[in-house]
C-alpha cells in the first residue's frame, strides 16, 4: 500500500517548548485517518509542517514522497485543507471566497464539474453564497472552506477541527462528503477533539501525547488495551463471583455489571451461558476510552484554574 504522509522522528522546538517530540506517523493512500488529542498535544503543530507552512526543527515528514517545505507549491495542488478557524475576506461574499479558493487549486469558473459540485453542496451545507464574509458566524465560515476544499477533488485531504461552529445537522453533510471522497479513492487525514466523529470515520487513529504517537491502528486493533463491559439481570453482584477475570463488579437496579479484559471476553461467555445469564450485554470499549487510558490522569488532576473534562463525546484540554 502507498504511503501519502509519513513522518519520523519529528520535532519541532518553540525556544525550549518542545511541540514536537520524535513524531512517528504514517497514514496510507485511501485510509481516513484520525489524528486524536487535546490543544497543545502537537497535532496542528504536525499539520503545519505537512503543509510546509512551517519548519521542523529535527526528524524527516514526507507527503507524497516530497518534502514538503521544499515542494509546498507543488503539493498543494494534491491537497485541500480546512483548519478549524477559518477567517474570510471581509468584502468579498461567500461565493467569491469559494470560487477564489478553488482556483488556487487549479478550478475555473468555466469548468462544468466545478460548478456543479459548487451548487451541490452549497444546497447541502444550507449556505448563502451572497452575503459578505464580515457577515459570517463562525459556523458559516467554516462552510466556505468547506465547500472550496470538497468542490475540487484532491488526493489528500487535511482537516484540523473542521466541524467546529457546524450544527448537527451539518455535521452528517460533513461525514457524507468524507465517505464520498473516501469512495473515490482520496486519502484524509482528520484532526479532531470529537471522539464519536472519528470513531464513526476512521479506519485507523493515531493518538498524540505531548509531541509524540503513543497509539497507532484501526479501532480493532486498539480495543484490545482496553477492558469490555459486561452487564446481566441479577440480583446482587454475588451474581459474578468465580468468573475469571471480573473486574469491577457491581449491582445497581437489578443488572450485575462488571468489566474484563477483551481478549478474555470469549472465555468467559461459557461461563456465563453455565448460569443462565439473562439480559446479557456486552459493550465494546470505545474510544472515548482508550483516549482516556491516555490522558485520565490530566482529567482526574484537573483544577479550576485549569480545566480538563469530558463533556458528551468531546474532550476539552486547557492549553
Amino acid at each position: 500500500m502507498t504511503t501519502v504522509i509519513r513522518t519520523s522522528g519529528l520535532t519541532k522546538h518553540y525556544g525550549r517548548v518542545h511541540a514536537l517530540d520524535g513524531l512517528d506517523l504514517q497514514v496510507d493512500e485511501g485510509q481516513v485517518h484520525g489524528f486524536l488529542g487535546p490543544n497543545g498535544a502537537g497535532k496542528s503543530t504536525t499539520i503545519r509542517i505537512l503543509l510546509g507552512l512551517a519548519r521542523a526543527t529535527g526528524g524527516e515528514a514526507t507527503v507524497f514522497g516530497a518534502d514538503p517545505w521544499r515542494e509546498a507549491v507543488r503539493l498543494h495542488r494534491r491537497v485541500a485543507y480546512v483548519p478549524g478557524d477559518v477567517s474570510v475576506w471581509p468584502n468579498l461574499s461567500g461565493g467569491e471566497a469559494i470560487d477564489l479558493l478553488a482556483r488556487l487549486r487549479g478550478a475555473t469558473r468555466h469548468d462544468a464539474t466545478y460548478r456543479a459540485e459548487r451548487a451541490r453542496l452549497i444546497e447541502a451545507f444550507q449556505f448563502d453564497p451572497r452575503k459578505k464574509g464580515r457577515t459570517y458566524s463562525k459556523g458559516n465560515r467554516q462552510k466556505v472552506a468547506l465547500i472550496a476544499a470538497f468542490a475540487v477533488a484532491a488526493d489528500l485531504y487535511i482537516f484540523d477541527e473542521p466541524t467546529s461552529g457546524l450544527d448537527p445537522l451539518m455535521d452528517v453533510m460533513f461525514r457524507r462528503e468524507i465517505a464520498r471522497v473516501r469512495a473515490a479513492g482520496a486519502t484524509v487525514l482528520l484532526s479532531s477533539h470529537i471522539l464519536s466523529e472519528v470513531e464513526q470515520l476512521c479506519d485507523r487513529v493515531s493518538i498524540i501525547r505531548a509531541g509524540r504517537i503513543v497509539e497507532s491502528g484501526t479501532l480493532a486493533e486498539l480495543r484490545h488495551l482496553t477492558r469490555t463491559e459486561i452487564s446481566f439481570d441479577a440480583a446482587d453482584a454475588s451474581a459474578a463471583i468465580g468468573i475469571a477475570g471480573a473486574n469491577d463488579v457491581a449491582a445497581e437496579d437489578g443488572r450485575v455489571r462488571f468489566t474484563i479484559d477483551s481478549a478474555a471476553v470469549a472465555s468467559a461467555l461459557p461461563e456465563l451461558a453455565h448460569r443462565n445469564a439473562v439480559g446479557l450485554r456486552i459493550a465494546p470499549p470505545s474510544l472515548e476510552e482508550l483516549f482516556l487510558r491516555h490522558y485520565g490522569d490530566e482529567l482526574g488532576s484537573a483544577t479550576p484554574s485549569a480545566p480538563a473534562r469530558v463533556r458528551g463525546t468531546q474532550l476539552e484540554d486547557a492549553q
